[in-house]
């Protein structure tokens, strides 16, 4: 048996495709209630953002957690709305 009930196309390591092959596998693991598979989606799709940032941009994922710590620290004290 198959972990998802949905078809979801292959994507491409480093591309964006990858992120949306992981996005609707951690879609598909939330329309089955399946806790342990979307934590397994939720590192996976971590993982191709990851991988995409780097590839095309030299961004590093704590890059990223910088930036998004910045904008919750600016919603959180009113700065961005």
């Amino acid at each position: 048996m198959p972990y998802h009930n949905n078809p979801i196309p292959k994507g491409s390591l480093n591309e964006f495709s990858k992120i949306e092959e992981e996005f609707l596998e951690l879609k598909d693991a939330t329309e089955q209630n399946c806790k342990i598979l979307i934590l397994n989606e939720l590192s996976d799709l971590i993982g191709a953002i990851e991988s995409y940032s780097n590839h095309h941009f030299n961004i590093s994922l704590n890059d990223l957690i910088q930036m998004n710590n910045l904008t919750k620290s600016a919603f959180k004290d009113g700065t961005r709305k």
